[in-house]
């Protein structure tokens, strides 16, 4: 429990960390990833806030070796609050009261999918065809870059209203989706006996090079987004679609059963149902500044 919550933490604060440092550097985008990293690795905010996340997920680590992962997933669930706390009180960030019942409701839809888990009834299956892999994946890590884009490309319009960063959250999740998949596959490999053997099946499977795409491109856009819009909006909506798509895609893509039991079946159906709605009904376009630093700027 004490693990679970200073993962929380630690994710929340890197995450702010990593926030306030893009806000004071110059404009970073995809288009230049190089300069990207140029300027993120020669921030030491952004670095502490990048080595929070480091130890957040060695938090996470410790989590999953003594909790059920369906108790650890409720209590990193509650991890959203906190990140919108922090970035009301060290960002300046402020929620109008529909983002606020958005969040609210995908809060209560991830639990929703939380409570149809059952440690010990549900099956785990670690192994997975490749081509059904690939067939889920590679549209999906295409989705997610076109979302990205056609987000890119909008936002330049010089009359259009700021964006609240939701296209670059799902871009972005897409991403994270296919990551969390390739790590599951990468598992199944980590039992086998003889370590060069594991290694040279692993090198064979097409999860290593999911891990290297979605790991460089997931960095590159997830940092440019976040200098943009919102990370009390971003993160969640990250973290949703790629809660979602882990539970739905890889349940399918693993061959896990669905619950038996109506009620958790009503609560994973409903739940997934839910967070989809609440994604397509939260606003598109900020009417008010996003940074408080930036409007300090004279003109």
């Amino acid at each position: 429990m004490a693990s679970a919550l200073l993962a929380n933490t630690l994710y929340s604060l890197g995450f702010v960390l990593e926030k306030r440092a893009l806000t004071a550097l110059p404009e970073v985008t995809i288009r230049r990833p190089a300069r990207l990293l140029r300027l993120v690795l020669g921030s030491p905010l952004w670095i502490g806030g990048s080595l929070a996340l480091a130890a957040g997920f060695a938090a996470q680590l410790a989590v999953y070796r003594t909790l059920p992962i369906a108790a650890a997933q409720g209590i990193f669930v509650s991890g959203l609050v906190l990140l919108v706390l922090l970035s009301s009180r060290l960002l300046g960030e402020e929620t109008t009261g529909r983002e606020r019942y958005a969040l609210g409701a995908i809060l209560l839809a991830l639990l929703m999918v939380v409570l149809s888990l059952r440690e010990g009834s549900d099956t785990v299956s670690r192994a997975a065809p490749y081509p059904l892999i690939l067939l889920v994946c590679v549209p999906s890590l295409a989705a997610g870059v076109w979302l990205y884009n056609a987000a890119e490309r909008r936002a330049r319009h010089r009359h259009r209203l700021p964006t609240t960063g939701v296209e670059y959250g799902v871009a972005v999740g897409l991403l994270y989706g296919v990551s969390s998949l390739a790590i599951k596959g990468v598992s199944s490999y980590l039992t086998t006996s003889g370590p060069v053997g594991a290694l040279l099946d692993l090198l064979s499977s097409p999860y290593p090079y999911l891990l290297l795409f979605t790991g460089v491109f997931g960095l590159v856009m997830s940092q440019a987004a976040l200098q943009r819009c919102r990370a009390s909006l971003i993160v969640p909506v990250c973290t949703t679609v790629t809660c979602l798509y882990t539970a739905v895609l890889g349940t399918l893509s693993f061959g896990e059963a669905l619950p038996d039991e109506p009620l958790r079946l009503a609560l994973r159906v409903a739940g997934t149902v839910l967070a989809v709605a609440v994604l397509l009904s939260m606003p598109k376009h900020d009417t008010a500044p996003q940074s408080p630093a930036r409007e300090l700027t004279p003109p």
